[in-house]
């Protein structure tokens, strides 16, 4: 899973649909260290008159039966992260400083820094890709 910061960064470069399985958080301070899983049985994802929302079932330990989805933070999988940047990606190297990745572009070949976990170092190039694609 990506951190909390990464996935703050780039939550305005990505649109979400959320789906089965997608983990978030929602950053308000009495739950912001509780991580949530979409899921039909516990949180179910609810369109509604053009809004979505998601529906805490069977939710005993707070007071929290639905929140807005543009509240809440994705925390993309590593598997959903690859994908998002297929079409740019070289590379995944492992060494003792961590992992890098290596993409294509735009304009030249570009590494991450070292991140401890794989997700991170695809969050990193995927963010590097987005944000020179916008100044471009």
């Amino acid at each position: 899973m990506i951190s909390r910061d990464l996935a703050i960064e780039l939550a305005s470069h990505l649109t979400w649909t959320p789906a089965n399985g997608d983990q978030f958080f929602i950053p308000r301070p009495e739950i912001s260290d509780s991580v949530f899983t979409l899921s039909d049985m516990v949180v179910e994802l609810v369109a509604a008159y053009g809004e979505t929302r998601f529906h805490f079932n069977g939710t005993v330990e707070w007071a929290l039966d639905s929140v807005e989805s543009d509240a809440a933070v994705w925390l993309p999988r590593e598997d959903q992260l690859r994908d998002l940047l297929s079409p740019w990606f070289l590379s995944l190297d492992a060494s003792a400083a961590g992992f890098e990745v290596t993409v294509s572009g735009p304009g030249r070949a570009h590494h991450t820094a070292a991140e401890a976990e794989a997700a991170d170092a695809y969050g990193r190039a995927l963010l590097y890709v987005l944000s020179a694609a916008r100044v471009a």
